[in-house]
């Protein structure tokens, strides 16, 4: 593939996993192994308040071709298949669910130097229709995406954005929820090896006048244990602690409070990942 200005998805990417990623408030145990063949198998199970559920999947790479392949707790199949340059500088994904035959899609991505494109039909029984497209490079991109449902004759979607970006820092605003919200995120990276970073996000939400800004950060206190922490402008208050115990292997634990009201129960997540 191009090393283009990638998918619409990769706007403001930066900062929403500086903010998001790796935080949890439940209680999840993941295992995976792969093998010499490119089989991965996966196992995870989620405790959820008093609800615990959990899914096997397994992922095989076969040339340009990937088949993911998950079972839940309650019997319900999800299958994407992957397959890179059917058509030159073309990636096709498509997915479906078991035993539910309403859902489905296929999506078909275009890369190039200065553009990506994409397009995807999902839901045959009443089809919708999303598109995408960012222009660019690997320093700038603009783009949008939308999305259409034929039965309601009605967008469900369109969201456009921008982004600047060098190795050391990205700064991106984003117009979305059908241009209900403006997104601003500036995020830098503190170290050569990109393991510490500062972010901040300025939300505005039109419908309801609400402004909500947030700052957070990225340390690696050693090569195995890596602090976040987020806070915004309402009082909530984030946190997290990642250490590799083994090599590939991640325990995260997680936390979140509220700073204006200090009598609710703050939360918290314990994750444990383990790769063999």
């Amino acid at each position: 593939m191009s090393k283009g200005p990638g998918l619409f998805t990769d706007i403001g990417k930066k900062a929403k996993d500086l903010l998001t990623r790796d935080y949890t408030y439940d209680q999840k145990f993941t295992v995976s192994s792969h093998s010499d063949a490119g089989v991965a198998l996966t196992s995870s199970a989620v405790k959820k308040g008093g609800l615990s559920t959990g899914d096997i999947g397994t992922i095989y790479k076969y040339k340009n071709t990937v088949f993911d392949v998950k079972v839940d707790t309650e019997s319900n199949i999800s299958s994407t298949f992957t397959f890179t340059d059917i058509l030159p500088s073309t990636k096709t994904i498509a997915s479906f669910k078991l035993p539910n035959y309403n859902f489905g899609k296929l999506e078909l991505q275009y890369f190039h130097d200065h553009a990506t494109v994409t397009a995807a039909v999902t839901n045959p029984q009443s089809p919708s229709i999303e598109a995408s497209a960012t222009f660019g490079n690997a320093t700038f991109a603009f783009g949008a995406e939308g999305g259409y449902d034929t039965t309601t004759n009605s967008f469900t979607k369109y969201t456009t954005g921008i982004t600047v970006r060098n190795p050391d820092w990205s700064s991106t605003i984003i117009l979305g929820d059908m241009g209900d919200t403006l997104k601003a995120s500036y995020v830098h990276h503190l170290d050569q090896l990109k393991k510490s970073a500062a972010v901040g996000e300025i939300s505005r939400r039109f419908s309801t006048n609400e402004n909500t800004f947030t700052v957070g950060g990225l340390c690696a206190i050693d090569p195995l244990t890596t602090v976040k922490a987020k806070l915004n402008n309402h009082g909530k208050l984030g946190a997290l602690l990642q250490h590799e115990v083994i090599p590939k292997s991640l325990l995260t634990i997680s936390g979140e409070i509220d700073t204006k009201a200090l009598e609710k129960h703050p939360r918290f997540g314990l994750a444990i990942s383990l790769k063999p």
